[in-house]
């Protein structure tokens, strides 16, 4: 099970088939996220399994953003949160998540798939190697230590 975080609050689980995940143990694990009050996705057991897999690009693009001056944050956020109607912009979000999480995340879809479109940006990098690991840490794309 791939539980989304914070895991009170978020209420989907990922339920990973592997290749020796029998049909008993797949029912009984959609029986038990159930009774958790969650409800399930289920995915193939590939490198990001849905959410990670399509999250990750959308919070690195926005770092790329950033990185070649096309917006922002605040701007990138607002464009998205607004533009697109999700509660929170991605840069918002990976501060959550942990931009360390983020990046680490990034690397094993960009090792594993070999897709150079997974590629960590190197703003990230940057971050997370000095410190800046997202509201854990105090600073992330933005600033909490105030």
């Amino acid at each position: 099970m791939h539980f989304m975080n914070p895991v009170p609050v978020m209420t989907l689980v990922e339920v990973i088939r592997g290749v020796q995940t029998s049909d008993q143990v797949y029912s009984n694990t959609i029986e038990l996220a159930e009774k958790m009050g969650k409800t399930c996705s289920t995915a193939r057991d590939v490198p990001g399994f849905i959410a990670n897999r399509l999250l990750m690009p959308y919070i690195n693009e926005a770092a790329f953003a950033l990185y070649e001056g096309i917006g922002t944050v605040e701007d990138i956020d607002k464009t998205m949160k607004l533009g697109t109607n999700v509660p929170m912009g991605p840069l918002t979000l990976a501060d959550f998540i942990g931009l360390d999480t983020c990046l680490a995340i990034m690397r094993v879809l960009h090792e594993d798939l070999g897709d150079s479109k997974y590629r960590p940006c190197p703003l990230l990098v940057n971050y997370v190697n000095a410190g800046y690991v997202g509201r854990k840490g105090g600073r992330g794309f933005y600033d909490y230590s105030k």
